[in-house]
This record gives structure tokens, C-alpha cells and sequence, in this order.
């Protein structure tokens, strides 16, 4: 009988270390299973950040109410422009009745256009504009065009800036663009060169400021070449015409 009970102290001793690691392991998977849920429970409706490694940075930025220098970043995607420009009539091509030359005055553009911020350097937009043009001497005398173009721009910094756990929006931010555009004159009147043009290039260069975390207004200078349709009134088909614009516009991201 003792024999067997020095047996059975000694099988249990064997097993206790094995016993005591199957306890360790089940105590650590319970409680990381336990962690696990509460993560999932805490970080529910949490955005995904933006695609790209540059398109990271495109965030709308909220402050938060302890702290107003701590932002809270979402990524925006889209944005839409509306805006008017004026014409520089020293830096657009004469207007032609014949052989006279008539300078652009008090001539304005309005534009739309809808836009995506493909990374934090890049967005390509879709834009409509429409422009009325009057003439020095030639008071009578008025010319329209509408476009819809495709734009390509290039921020020349990022538009919001990720140090530590601080995100700093810049309030300047200056770009480029280069694109095309086609559409229709119409010079009112006999002898008008009416018909098809395609502005191409279309290139522009401004900057932005920044109002809040969504709007901001762009001012920039943009150029057209015009190829097509001839510019007046008894002109030949054909050719080309330059037309520069300063543009202001609104621009509001979502």
C-alpha cells in the first residue's frame, strides 16, 4: 500500500508542470479574446484613412472640444468650384471687323466645375465656363463662347501637414494647371465667325487661401489658345486666338 501511494505523489508531481502550463495558455487566450472585444466594441464607424500613399494627407480637419490645436482627420475626396473671372484685354488677342482690330473690354467669365483630390499634390477637375465679350470702339458689338474642359492641377505644397499627433492645415497653398477645353463662339451680328473651338492648352497658375477646414477661395490667371473658328466679324475660318483671364472662385470640398 505504500508503495502505491509513493506512486501516485510521484505522477502527480510529474504532471503538475504540465498542468500549470495548459492554465498559463488558456488564462492568456481569454484574456486577449477579452481585449479583442473590446477593441471591436470602441472603435466602431472608425473612417478609413485615404487611398495612396500621398492621398493620406487630404483630410477635412475638426478640432476637438479639449483641445482646439489637436485635429481629428477624415478624408475628403471631392470638391466643387464656382466662380467669375474678367478678361485682360492687353493680353487677349484683337477682335477683327475686316481688317480693323477692336481691343476686349469689360468682358467676364463664369465658371463651375467639379473636382477629386487624387493625392495631396494632385486633383483633376471638370469645369463649364461661359464668357461675354464687348469691344472697345464697337459698342454694338458683343461676342459669347461656352467651353466644358478637363483640368489636371499640381499643388505646389500639401495641403494639410500630419506631425505627431497635431494636424496643421495650411491657410496658402499655391498650384498650377494644365488642361483642354472645347466649345462654341457666336459673334452676334452678320459675318460673326460662329462655330467650333478647342482651347488648347488651357493652362492657369494662382494659389489658394483656405477660410475654414472646407471652403477656400482660388485666385488665379488663366490662359487659353483657341484654335479654331477665327475671332470678329468677315474673318476667315481658322487660325488661332489667345484669351487670358484673371479668375476668382470659390471652392468647397466634401
Amino acid at each position: 500500500m505504500k508503495n502505491i501511494s509513493y506512486l501516485c505523489l510521484g505522477i502527480a508531481l510529474l504532471t503538475m508542470p504540465a498542468m500549470a502550463q495548459y492554465s498559463d495558455a488558456q488564462f492568456r487566450d481569454e484574456v486577449v479574446e477579452g481585449l479583442d472585444l473590446i477593441s471591436v466594441r470602441e472603435n466602431i464607424d472608425v473612417p478609413d484613412a485615404a487611398p495612396g500613399e500621398l492621398g493620406r494627407d487630404v483630410y477635412q480637419t475638426i478640432g476637438t472640444a479639449e483641445n482646439d490645436n489637436m485635429q481629428l482627420f477624415i478624408p475628403t475626396s471631392m470638391y466643387m468650384r464656382m466662380g467669375a473671372g474678367y478678361n485682360l484685354g492687353f493680353a487677349t488677342d484683337y477682335a477683327h471687323v475686316g481688317d480693323a482690330e477692336y481691343e476686349s473690354k469689360n468682358s467676364w467669365t463664369t465658371q463651375i466645375g467639379l473636382g477629386w483630390n487624387l493625392s495631396s499634390y494632385v486633383r483633376t477637375e471638370l469645369d463649364f465656363q461661359e464668357s461675354t465679350f464687348n469691344f472697345s470702339d464697337i459698342d454694338d458689338a458683343q461676342a459669347t463662347y461656352q467651353t466644358l474642359g478637363g483640368m489636371l492641377y499640381f499643388d505646389f505644397a500639401r495641403r494639410y501637414v500630419l506631425s505627431g499627433d497635431i494636424t496643421y492645415r495650411r491657410h496658402f497653398v499655391p498650384f498650377m494647371g494644365i488642361g483642354a477645353a472645347a466649345g462654341v463662339y457666336k459673334f452676334d451680328g452678320a459675318g460673326g465667325a460662329d462655330g467650333f473651338v478647342i482651347a488648347a492648352p488651357r493652362a492657369t497658375v494662382g494659389f489658394n487661401i483656405m477660410l475654414n477646414d472646407l471652403i477656400g477661395i482660388d485666385i488665379m490667371y488663366q490662359y487659353q489658345m483657341m484654335i479654331g473658328n477665327g475671332f470678329g466679324w468677315n474673318v476667315r475660318a481658322g487660325g488661332v486666338d489667345n484669351i487670358s483671364n484673371i479668375m476668382a472662385s470659390f471652392r468647397v470640398n466634401f
